[in-house]
């Protein structure tokens, strides 16, 4: 059964996907980035309103959106309350889901938003088969400087991902 949180996501999934990110997890906090309440939706808000300063929080997820843009996570269940170890264990068991799933997206690009899934998302492409542009940035997390190391590394890759004329 879909949990709500997925509904949520599925809402904002694009018919065709520019760039789809993808992270570790949903948050154990209950956060979560269609709901509007987490820092990597702040951050990555934050980087989208540096190419368009028009951007306002509430019109966000549907620019997000028709940009063709989607954000997807390794585990569909939060992770980030285990060890390492087991952290680990449970993105690699993810990966066959992974690969399915970017399958079935077949994004034109893919963004990892962590350092320590790129393996996990390398394996997932070659499983299915997925040829395409793999760009990672760092993960903003609570601290003011991440934020502004991921804005300052995402936002180039936005405008050529995007393209200089992407709202029009």
């Amino acid at each position: 059964m879909e949990s709500k949180r997925e509904r949520l996501r599925r809402r904002y999934r694009p018919p065709f996907i520019r760039i789809l990110f993808v992270g570790e997890s949903p948050p154990a906090s209950g956060r979560f980035f269609y709901q509007q309440d987490s820092g990597l939706y702040r951050a990555m808000r934050e980087a989208f309103r540096v190419i368009d300063p028009s951007i306002t929080d509430e019109g966000f997820l549907t620019v997000f959106q028709s940009a063709g843009c989607y954000l997807i996570d390794t585990c569909t269940e939060p992770v980030d309350h285990l060890d390492a170890q087991s952290r680990r264990a449970a993105c690699f068991a993810s990966e066959p889901s992974l690969s399915r799933r970017i399958g079935r997206l077949q994004p034109a690009s893919i963004v990892t938003l962590l350092r320590s899934i790129r393996s996990n998302v390398g394996r997932a492409v070659a499983e299915v088969g997925w040829h395409g542009r793999i760009l990672e940035v760092p993960y903003p997390g609570r601290w003011a400087r991440h934020r502004e190391i991921f804005v300052q590394s995402l936002t180039p890759q936005l405008r050529d991902l995007l393209g200089v004329d992407w709202r029009r």
